[in-house]
C-alpha cells in the first residue's frame, strides 16, 4: 500500500496486460495526464509516439505497450517543473507488473530515474552518456531521454540521437510489432 502525500490525491496512471510486448518506463504523470487518466496524453506523449513511429491506436493497445511510470501518480510541482517521481512506487509495483507480463521483449527507460533504477551500476555518469551508450546494454533495455518538449535543447545539442538512436528504436519497435 502506498500512502504518499500528493497534492491532487492518488490517481495511478498505468497501462499493462499479460500480453504486453514493449514496456515503457517513464517518470511520473504530469498534471494533464493526472486529469485525463490516460498515460502520455500530452506533448511528451506526442513526441514519444513520433520517436516510436506508431499511431495512438497501437500505442494505447495494452497487449503491445505497457506504460509504467516510476511514480504512478502526479507528484506535484516546484519552481522549475514537476517534482521527481515518488520513490515508493517502483519498488512496490514494478516487480509485480513485470511478473504479470511474461512476453516483454523490450523495455524503454525514459529519463534518469528509470535508467538509474533498472540499469543500476551500469548507468553512466550522465544521461547523455547513458543514452549514447545504448548499444552497450542488453537487448532487453534501451535508455532514452525523456521526450518532454523541455528536452528539445538537449536534442539539438546531441544530433547523434536523431541520427543513430531513433532509427535503431524504430527498427526495434517495427521488428516487435
Amino acid at each position: 500500500m502506498c500512502l504518499p502525500k500528493l497534492p491532487l490525491g492518488a490517481n495511478p496512471v498505468v497501462q499493462a496486460s499479460p500480453q504486453s510486448k514493449i514496456a515503457i518506463i517513464g517518470q511520473a504523470p504530469g498534471i494533464k495526464v493526472h486529469q485525463s487518466g490516460i498515460p502520455w496524453d500530452d506533448k511528451s506523449g506526442d513526441n514519444l509516439r513520433n520517436w516510436l513511429g506508431v499511431e495512438k491506436e497501437i500505442f494505447y493497445d495494452e497487449n503491445i505497450f505497457a506504460l509504467i511510470p516510476m511514480g504512478l501518480c502526479y507528484p506535484g510541482t516546484r519552481n522549475s517543473g514537476d517534482l521527481p517521481p515518488m520513490k515508493i512506487c517502483a519498488p512496490l509495483w514494478h516487480e509485480k507488473l513485470f511478473q504479470m507480463m511474461q512476453d516483454v521483449e523490450l523495455t524503454l527507460l525514459l529519463g534518469q530515474y528509470a535508467q538509474r533504477y533498472y540499469l543500476g551500476k551500469e548507468t553512466k555518469k550522465t544521461l547523455t552518456q547513458t543514452v549514447q551508450s545504448f548499444r552497450d546494454y542488453s537487448s532487453e533495455f534501451l535508455p532514452l531521454p525523456h521526450p518532454s518538449p523541455r528536452n528539445n535543447i538537449w536534442q539539438s545539442k546531441n544530433p547523434w540521437f536523431k541520427e543513430e538512436v531513433l532509427p535503431f528504436l524504430k527498427s526495434r519497435i517495427s521488428d516487435i510489432l
